[in-house]
């Protein structure tokens, strides 16, 4: 038998209607039987630049944010706790998830523009960049009844697929596997021959047909660990760009939840927006689960 608790989820919490969000997916997401959770308030008064009388009023605060998150959660977990941490949210939020031994972290989102993102970025995204564990980013009220989930080969989209093998899905909950191959092209050759313009066009459709063909064999690779978890499976391969191609999957299967693996990176790489993670938390209307 797992130990009591040994799934632990730790969700971030200020009170708003995002974090709400956040709460109300944590009540309804299908965790393993064994899950523990605790809610995060960040309290960051020693940053605030308030006086005293002003700073004991914001700890009074959040000290009501975590008690109405506790009695939230009690009311599925019984021994659900909240904590009021008194640093930075995304420094808040990381260290309780190392003190906690969370394997997943849940916050809401605030979307900001593209210049807002790049000046002062944003909790959600400090959080995503920095996390040792699972993030899961949420955006809507709603069950998660069809996952999407991307598979590009890699060892994160691997370990994407083991995560949601370790959930226990409500009856008729799928996961749409969906393996995007962006096309080999020829580029504008006008001036060849038409002869090898047809070979190279031969070439590359070959190469596409190949991808397609190793995409398929990942796919039956991934596909029976979340079937055996009680999770109803269709699998896809299709030529498109990667980013485009995955919110296609979600518009078209009315998805509830984007899963992508998150490639490690560091340093200034982090700073590059673009990447599939960047692009899904940027441009998914889902929420979005990020493994790595």
């Amino acid at each position: 038998m797992p130990e009591p608790g040994n799934f632990r989820v730790l969700v971030a919490t200020d009170g708003s209607k995002h974090a709400g969000v956040a709460m109300a997916t944590v009540r309804t997401f299908p965790w393993p039987s064994d899950t523990r959770v605790r809610a995060v308030v960040a309290s960051h008064t020693r940053w605030s630049g308030l006086r005293r009388p002003a700073i004991d009023a914001l700890v009074g605060h959040f000290e009501r944010v975590a008690a109405r998150a506790r009695r939230s959660l009690r009311r599925t977990w019984p021994n659900a706790d909240a904590t009021v941490v008194d640093a930075l949210p995304v420094e808040a939020i990381l260290g309780e998830a190392r003190r906690f031994r969370a394997k997943l972290i849940v916050l809401g989102w605030r979307g900001y523009g593209p210049v807002a993102r790049l000046l002062m970025g944003s909790i959600s995204r400090g959080v995503v960049r920095h996390a040792l564990c699972p993030v899961l980013v949420a955006r809507r009220r709603r069950d998660i009844r069809t996952v999407v989930v991307g598979v590009d080969g890699s060892p994160s989209a691997r370990k994407a697929a083991k995560f949601l093998a370790s959930l226990k899905p409500s009856r008729g909950a799928r996961i749409v596997l969906v393996y995007i191959v962006e096309p080999v092209t020829v580029p504008s050759a006008g001036l060849l021959p038409g002869a090898v313009r047809s070979a190279l066009g031969r070439q590359a459709a070959q190469v596409n047909v190949g991808r397609m063909r190793q995409g398929e064999r990942e796919l039956r690779a991934i596909a029976p660990a979340l079937e055996k978890a009680g999770w109803r499976v269709n699998a896809r391969v299709r030529l498109d760009v990667p980013l485009r191609g995955l919110l296609e999957a979600v518009k078209a299967s009315k998805a509830d939840l984007l899963c992508v693996g998150a490639r490690g990176t560091s340093g200034v790489k982090r700073l590059l927006l673009g990447s599939i993670a960047e692009g899904a938390l940027n441009r998914c209307p889902v929420g979005v689960l990020l493994v790595r």
